[in-house]
């Protein structure tokens, strides 16, 4: 935690010392426009040699983007919920292990450093059940959607679907439009880059520490949830 703190504490110095230093000259410096053209240009190119899925918003589409962002977001919110539960031992016997004759095979985890099967833990098993609910209420969304929901894929049946292509089409590109504050589709293209970048994060640091996610986001902020 201490490089974490120090790293934080220089760069919060720095900016704050920026604010108060003299305007420096305009220079000329390169924009994000050749990016974006070369986005656009793949997603034309998707939709050109593979029209039957582009036209239901699979592949490199904006579509899809905004959908992995929406999960990426929730996945943030019941991690963060997992670990406040188990710092405040909501969890009923966490660390028992269930019963592989009542749970059968489905309870069973293989050790790969020894060779041998163990059973998960109860903890565990609940936030397993929850994530698996959560899976399926985003599957009947998907398969039967509201119809004054956004729904997974582009349907030309459904009632948003105008709505979807002209929002879709304002949006994209390397940056969303920053000048665009408040609960807009834009803000909701952002915060969804940044929810999967730092599930990315969280990943590989809990991958080089060898330990959980959990134990990563506590570690995060600083020892808060236990």
């Amino acid at each position: 935690m201490a490089p974490l703190r120090t790293l934080a504490a220089l760069t919060l110095a720095a900016t704050s010392v920026s604010a108060f230093a003299p305007a420096s000259p305009a220079v000329s410096r390169p924009t994000t426009a050749v990016a974006s053209a070369v986005f656009d240009d793949a997603v034309k190119d998707w939709a050109e040699e593979y029209p039957e899925f582009a036209k239901w918003g699979w592949g490199p589409s904006v579509q899809a983007e905004i959908w992995n962002g929406r999960h990426a977001m929730f996945g943030w919110v019941v991690m963060c919920a997992c670990a406040y539960h188990q710092g405040h031992s909501d969890f009923p016997d966490a660390d028992k292990m269930l019963d592989l004759k009542q749970w059968g095979t489905l309870a069973t985890i293989s050790d790969g450093l020894e060779k041998g099967k163990d059973t998960i833990s109860n903890e565990r098993a609940i936030i397993l059940i929850a994530n698996v609910h959560a899976f399926f209420v985003g599957i009947a969304a998907t398969v039967a959607p509201l119809p004054f929901s956004d729904t997974l894929l582009l349907d030309v049946n459904h009632p948003m679907y105008e709505w979807q292509v002209e929002r879709n089409s304002k949006l994209g590109g390397i940056m969303p439009d920053m000048k665009q504050v408040g609960i807009n589709p834009h803000a909701e293209l952002m915060n969804g880059r940044m929810a999967m970048m730092g599930l990315i994060a969280c990943v590989s640091y809990s991958f080089i520490q060898g330990q959980s996610m959990i134990d990563t986001i506590n570690e995060w902020v600083g020892g808060a949830y236990f």
